[in-house]
């Protein structure tokens, strides 16, 4: 099994489709209401079974080089995901996605489990520029952003079509020369 450590309390592994799957779908189906508030990919993931083919789909993508989704592992039990969603060429840069299961909240990991991915992406990847994206009323999401040291490039009127309707965006980056001024 793939993993990177983080710190004594989380790890970002592959996915493991059989194994990780049916923890995710609970994790997902116990706050439908609150990740489908801002992930529009919820409402459609409606069982275990499409969970894994995703998780199978993301392992291919990984192996083709297209994108990287990482579970968050904590006290060995799977708590959520973050991702490069894809690699971009003309400014070599990546986005970094995330979701975490609502009882895992407010104890850091995302904003840790982001520098990890920060560090992958300007050191194995070549990256030179990481992109979050945030409706503008996701608080928790901006707040990862800004607590990570990411900034704010402006706000995309009507930027994403969630559920409820248009949200405006905040583009969010940060660049290997800052990141590496950091470290």
């Amino acid at each position: 099994m793939f993993m990177y450590p983080v710190d004594d309390e989380l790890a970002l592994v592959l996915p493991r489709p059989a194994i990780d799957a049916p923890r995710l779908f609970a994790l997902i189906d116990a706050d439908r209401a609150g990740l489908g508030r801002f992930l529009p990919w919820v409402s459609a993931l409606d069982s275990v079974a499409a969970e894994q083919a995703f998780l199978t789909l993301t392992l291919a993508h990984f192996g083709q080089g297209q994108s990287v989704d990482l579970v968050m592992v904590t006290g060995g039990v799977p708590v959520g995901m973050i991702s490069f969603n894809r690699f971009t060429e003309e400014d070599r840069g990546t986005d970094i996605g995330y979701w975490l299961g609502a009882a895992y909240r407010g104890r850091g990991l995302v904003h840790r489990a982001v520098g990890a991915m920060c560090t992958l992406a300007f050191t194995e990847y070549g990256r030179s520029r990481v992109v979050i994206q945030a409706a503008a009323d996701n608080a928790a999401s901006n707040a990862v952003a800004k607590r990570a040291g990411f900034h704010l490039d402006g706000c995309r009127r009507a930027g994403i079509q969630l559920a409820d309707g248009a949200h405006d965006l905040n583009d969010w980056s940060l660049l290997r020369a800052e990141w590496q001024a950091r470290h």
